[in-house]
């Protein structure tokens, strides 16, 4: 397997042999790269900012096929609580055995590949690695009551490594090339199934309706399982589940991440997954995994500031800006001008490395195709909202004004457009997706898979009905089944 390694800025000293060692602005840019296969990404560049160059390259590594360390979901994770707690509560033997430093209240370990640059605490080193998975960690830890804690763990990049350190590194690099991951921990369940539906119900745009969550609690005997509501606080009960639901909007800084993380964890049948999450709600990602694998798509530009005055003169105008992890037509533009072209770019720069511009197809409705489990679940058309372009219209301060939705039967959709969908969906994962897709006469277009899609009694059911609620948690009766033959064995 190849390594290519990526860091912030151009570093002299920072020289591997059989590695290629790139900026994170030229790997972005390299699209090609995106047709290279066996390629381990050691992302050294600093990942704490999210959508910062750091987070994109372990993103965009993914959607290429690359095996990225860390991977993105390591990247989220180590911004949660939670996270630390349980890492600690891991790691709270080794530090007993190991940590002895009577001279100060505070102590800070670095590991390089799970290696430790001091040479004092190697086994320390090599655990932490082996459980987070981020090439460059930096620990604090401090002494409670006479006993050392876990006080904080973060990802640093090439420029935060002490010159001192530098030599160490190089031949931690170098010991590393071929490096396997770790497989994923299985957690073994017992008892009657029982499956947590996540909502919120102080959302604003609901995935679900009052009626389809109260369905899905009907229907979960007819299945073989007990479905509860559980809401934001129900954190801490996820033990007492056999699955998790997710059916409240899965923004990453949210709430919603913690418990699909924290169920994923937990070994269990989780939708949506963490990786679906990460991968559906980023544009930029979507796009690059979609060309690689030939989806068509509308012309698009992935843009960054130096290729921002290109956008007009390649796609024309009007196109439609979009910042990667916008959400119900929110921060989804449409351009009319150049100014305002370089005003809203402008504005999405400050949040995001990368942003999406694409060309301009307008249609009276967008084709909606649920896909779960690698099927085709559901297909309806989306019409826009009177009088707007997007589906929904969205004011400040007012009341969203959507189109209608007219359901129909899997087979009297096109072929096309069905086969589209699904080819596209698979590539995310095995979860429940919305393939949003637009038919310009004879040719169609992907625009995006969403995970978590609307399930909404009286739209999304009107041709299946109750069946549309037995096939969703059907897949989870035999996946908890499966789980439970595998822990078994």
């Amino acid at each position: 397997m190849r390594t290519v390694i990526v860091i912030d800025h151009g570093q002299e000293w920072f020289q591997i042999p059989d590695a290629n060692v790139l900026t994170a602005r030229r790997y972005l840019g390299e699209v090609e790269r995106g047709r290279d296969a066996g390629v381990r990404v050691l992302n050294f560049c600093r990942t704490g900012r999210y959508q910062g160059r750091g987070y994109y390259v372990s993103l965009l590594a993914e959607a290429r096929g690359h095996r990225p360390i860390p991977e993105v979901k390591t990247v989220e994770d180590l911004k949660s609580e939670a996270y630390v707690q349980a890492l600690s509560a891991e790691l709270a033997p080794l530090v007993d055995q190991t940590l002895d430093h009577r001279e100060s209240e505070r102590f800070q370990l670095d590991a390089y590949l799970g290696k430790d640059p001091a040479q004092r605490h190697q086994a320390l080193a090599e655990k932490l690695f082996a459980s987070v998975r981020a090439p460059l960690l930096r620990v604090l830890f401090r002494r409670v009551d006479g006993r050392w804690q876990l006080d904080g763990v973060q990802a640093i990049g090439i420029p935060d490594i002490p010159a001192q350190d530098r030599a160490f590194l190089l031949e931690a690099v170098k010991a590393s090339m071929g490096e396997q991951s770790t497989p994923a921990p299985q957690r073994a369940g017992t008892g009657r199934p029982r499956i947590a539906i996540l909502h919120d119900p102080g959302e604003a745009h609901k995935p679900s309706n009052e009626e389809a969550l109260r369905r899905l609690v009907q229907t979960a005997p007819v299945v073989g399982l007990d479905a509860e509501l559980v809401g934001p606080d129900a954190l801490d009960r996820l033990q007492e589940f056999d699955a998790l639901f997710n059916r409240a909007s899965p923004e990453v800084s949210g709430f919603t991440y913690e418990f699909v993380r924290r169920a994923e964890s937990l070994g269990m049948p989780v939708v949506d997954d963490p990786e679906s999450i990460l991968r559906c709600l980023n544009k930029v990602y979507m796009h690059e995994l979609m060309t690689r694998h030939r989806i068509p798509q509308p012309r698009t530009m992935i843009v960054q500031r130096g290729n921002a005055d290109q956008v007009a003169a390649t796609l024309g105008l009007p196109c439609v800006l979009k910042l990667p992890d916008s959400g119900f037509g929110l921060d989804v533009i449409k351009i009319e001008s150049e100014d305002q072209l370089r005003q809203e770019a402008e504005r999405f720069f400050k949040v995001s490395e990368l942003i999406v511009a694409q060309e301009w197809l307008p249609t009276g409705f967008d084709w909606r195709v649920g896909v779960y489990d690698r099927r085709p679940l559901f297909v309806a058309k989306y019409f826009m909202a009177p009088g707007h372009w997007k589906i929904i219209q969205l004011a400040e301060g007012e009341k969203p004004i959507e189109g209608r939705t007219e359901a129909m039967a899997i087979g009297e959709a096109p072929e096309q457009v069905i086969d589209l969908a699904v080819r596209a969906a698979n590539l995310i994962g095995r979860g429940l997706y919305g393939v949003d897709l637009k038919q310009v006469e004879d040719r169609v277009y992907l625009i995006e898979v969403n995970c978590n899609p609307n399930i909404d009694a009286g739209n999304e059911d009107q041709v299946l009905g109750e069946a549309l609620y037995r096939e969703i948690l059907g897949v989870f009766a035999r996946r908890i089944a499966e789980r439970r033959r595998g822990a078994a064995r």
